[in-house]
């Protein structure tokens, strides 16, 4: 009979995300490339252009650099620090499970608040530790209150505090300001700043220079912003000593030839992501109006997302899955009365609104 595993593994709960379930899809007799997809919080416009044919000249028959040197020096240039201060992973989610590995023991505290992106809680808890959590309601519509949380903190002491920022799936975002009240509160903590959707936020604000205070680990993605979803890329940009650490827990070969390619194809890639951002925006006022029109609340957001109150989360994305349209259902986050939508193309778009139009979901909108 094989060993058991450890006991934090044994408890650990399955962590939802949106995207096409494949097997679901298998079920009802459909496949990926046929569903409009409004679930996942990526760009709808494809890669850069150049993308394809770069990657059509990489030798797959080579191991991958370790270190990711050069897409880290090209990384390095854009954002103006040191070489030393990034590391780069197979997507964001995987470096935060870094971070995880790196810093947590049982019996440690990691601080986060929710709603938010359940993977930080299942890093956490697979390393055996507990977590502390700042609860927001849908009646103070979902915001922060930045002394509520510096109250947890100096209560709880967490070795790690996890912040999304804008948040997902509510799109709050938090003022340079507000962070660095946070960071001083924290100041015996590693606080991770989770910039993954900024791209995509209207007036944002540069956090790369706060990483001279010690603590702050910024953790970005460069698949939703540059449509590199299939390809996984992330990457860590932090102080000297919290990089070293990472690098002493990361698998080698972690970020495939492709992907390191990609990401350096996609910094060169000029306008092109403040273009897709504009049209996103757009799109987004579109599906507000559209939606308000038809009686639904949508909450604000800073991000390129929303969440609306539909009454019951589960049938209306059935109902719409049905004409091959995915949103995605918040009941994961606690919030089974909201879906979370992420726009695409304009006339996308206007399949949603008409797919919503054509038939009674869920509970009728309640304004």
């Amino acid at each position: 009979m094989p060993p058991r595993p450890r006991r934090a593994v044994e408890n650990l709960k399955a962590c939802y995300h949106g995207g096409p379930d494949y097997a679901e899809l298998e079920r009802l007799g459909t496949s990926p490339e046929h569903i409009l997809d409004f679930s996942s919080n990526t760009n709808p416009f494809g890669p850069p252009p150049g993308m394809w044919e770069a990657l059509r000249t990489v030798d797959i028959s080579q191991y991958p650099d370790s270190n990711a040197t050069e897409l880290r020096r090209a990384l390095a240039s854009h954002l103006g620090i040191l070489l030393s201060n990034i590391i780069v992973g197979a997507g964001s989610t995987e470096l935060l499970h870094l971070i995880a590995l790196s810093y947590l023991e049982q019996r440690d505290k990691a601080a986060l608040v929710e709603p938010t992106f359940g993977e930080y809680e299942a890093a956490c808890r697979v390393m055996g530790a507990s977590v502390v959590k700042d609860i927001l309601t849908p009646e103070s519509g979902f915001l922060l209150r930045v002394e509520q949380l510096t109250s947890l903190i100096e209560q709880y002491s967490p070795k790690i505090v996890f912040l999304c920022n804008p948040n997902n799936p509510t799109g709050q975002y938090l003022s340079q300001r507000e962070v660095k009240q946070i960071l001083e509160a924290a100041s015996s903590s590693l606080v991770v700043l989770d910039e993954a959707y900024v791209p995509f936020t209207e007036d944002a604000w540069a956090s790369i220079d706060m990483i001279g205070k010690g603590n702050l680990v910024i953790l970005r993605s460069m698949t939703k912003d540059f449509a590199l979803t299939g390809l996984r890329l992330g990457y860590v940009v932090a102080g000297e000593d919290i990089i070293g650490n990472l690098r002493r827990v990361c698998p080698p070969w972690n970020v495939n030839v492709l992907a390191q390619r990609a990401g350096i194809v996609a910094l060169e890639s000029g306008d092109f992501l403040y273009e897709c951002a504009e049209k996103l925006r757009e799109a987004k006022r579109y599906l507000v109006e559209e939606l308000s029109r038809m009686g639904y609340v949508i909450l604000p957001s800073s991000a390129n997302f929303f969440l609306m109150k539909v009454g019951n989360a589960e049938s209306f994305r059935s109902a719409l899955l049905k004409q091959g349209i995915l949103v995605r259902d918040c009941t994961s986050f606690g919030l089974p009365q909201y879906v979370r939508i992420a726009p695409r193309t304009r006339s996308e778009c206007e399949q949603l609104i008409a797919g919503i139009e054509g038939q009674s979901l869920g509970e009728e909108p309640k304004v």
